[in-house]
């Protein structure tokens, strides 16, 4: 089917809710519930014009309950029953059901944008690096951790908020924060990583654990805010958590909340990072637009390899202010991590920490496991701060605060910029703005 033909037989979300004066919340209800019809093109949902014409001769058709308006004057409604979950299927013959979209064309020096975004768990500022590259106006970051507060400040104009994402105050500040940043602007993304810790099954339901609560933070504050896109980032392990389970919920919960979503599994070196570092991430939106994942412009053979990404701070002396300050290790303890052999750990019972990366190619993951850091591909030490940091992607003026040992733990949990970049990238894609 042509472009032109297809447009003119099929609505989209945003249609359909116009022509029935109802939130596009409901029209997705009705499609998942069954009583509404529809097809997906390209990972959206389209309505045929036969199948609304049919809903509107056969149903009653009525909004939710306006019961209040959040702080951003937004209504807030109240959820109809929704008996029926969509189930959903992430596999197809293996694949993903992915919106691949080019990139490579756009990367160097895209022009600035104006839209929006806040970072959740947002440690160092990965993601909000990354979106910066891109383009994106970043609103408000928020994170727990002190020490990658005071690097979040440091490197970004806007807001942090520090403090548990679970408390009332915390929260209350964060929305006060968000609305100021805005002005009067419409908030168009909210990012978050959140930790995937203590989910369990209980017959046939994830059950409620403290650890998973905030998981639970994010559904909460994407729901007052109402971004247009949502994207959440995590470890590949998900994807496997509960036989798919966990998974399932997180689309299952957000298509509730209004929000459809793609997700796949990207790989930091596809897009310039010097890091073999895998990442599961979900895009949705809620306006009916495209949810595009960027397509990757590197094959393995033209990765950026670790010794391109470190190799002139091989012989730099100790510089605090920049973060390479090398560690002291004793002589045999040194001697051992030369002779170590490339991509494998020093103890057998680790088998991320202590590892040595490759010299010659994209680097194994950045971690930082209780003390365990990766090991230099060609000196008997540790990575520095800064050697970690090239690897992950951050420019050399991005300075990290608080002790050697916090450094570390802030690179290890952080999204690298530049796979952040790619993702804020499609989403620009997705606007048509790029």
């Amino acid at each position: 089917m042509d472009k032109d033909k297809q447009v003119s037989t099929f609505f989209g979300i945003t249609e359909v809710a116009e022509k029935l004066n109802v939130s596009q919340k409901t029209v997705r209800r009705h499609i998942a519930s069954g009583k509404l019809k529809s097809i997906k093109i390209g990972g959206v949902y389209r309505v045929p014009i036969d199948a609304l014409d049919d809903f509107m001769n056969h149903n009653e058709i009525q909004d939710e309950e306006v019961v209040g308006y959040d702080l951003f004057g937004k209504k807030i409604f109240k959820a109809l029953d929704l008996k029926v979950k969509k189930t959903f299927n992430y596999k197809n013959n293996g694949k993903d059901d992915v919106n691949w979209v080019d990139i490579v064309d756009n990367w160097e020096n895209p022009k600035k944008s104006k839209l929006t975004f806040v970072d959740l768990f947002s440690g160092a500022g990965g993601i909000t690096k990354g979106f910066e590259l891109a383009g994106l106006k970043g609103v408000c970051g928020m994170d727990w951790f002190e020490a990658a507060g005071k690097t979040y400040r440091r490197n970004f104009k806007h807001p942090f908020i520090e403090g548990d994402i679970k408390s009332p105050e915390k929260k209350r500040e964060f929305y006060e924060t968000v609305k100021k940043g805005l002005k009067g602007q419409t908030l168009n993304l909210v990012a978050g990583g959140f930790p995937c810790q203590g989910f369990s099954m209980a017959g046939n339901r994830i059950v409620d654990d403290p650890r998973n609560s905030l998981y639970k933070e994010l559904l909460e504050i994407v729901t007052t805010l109402q971004p247009e896109f949502v994207v959440c980032e995590n470890v590949v392990g998900l994807r496997s958590m509960l036989g798919g389970k966990v998974e399932e919920m997180i689309l299952n919960d957000f298509l509730e909340a209004g929000y459809e979503m793609n997700v796949t599994v990207l790989r930091a070196a596809d897009y310039s990072v010097p890091q073999k570092r895998d990442r599961v991430i979900f895009i949705g939106n809620r306006i009916g637009k495209m949810n595009y994942h960027p397509k990757a412009f590197l094959t393995p053979a033209k990765y950026v390899t670790t010794g391109e990404a470190i190799g002139d701070l091989m012989d730099m002396s100790d510089r605090p202010e920049f973060n390479h300050v090398k560690t002291k290790h004793r002589p045999d303890m040194a001697e051992k991590m030369l002779l170590l052999e490339e991509g494998k750990s020093l103890y057998k019972g680790y088998s991320d920490a202590w590892k040595k990366c490759p010299w010659d190619e994209a680097s194994c993951t950045i971690k930082e496991n209780h003390g365990g850091v990766n090991v230099h591909p060609k000196l008997g030490r540790v990575l520095t701060a800064r050697e970690m940091a090239r690897i992950q992607s951050f420019p050399d003026d991005f300075i990290f605060e608080g002790a050697k040992n916090k450094q570390l733990v802030q690179l290890g949990n952080a999204v690298p910029p530049l796979l952040s970049k790619a993702i804020g990238l499609a989403i620009r894609k997705a606007y048509g703005e790029i």
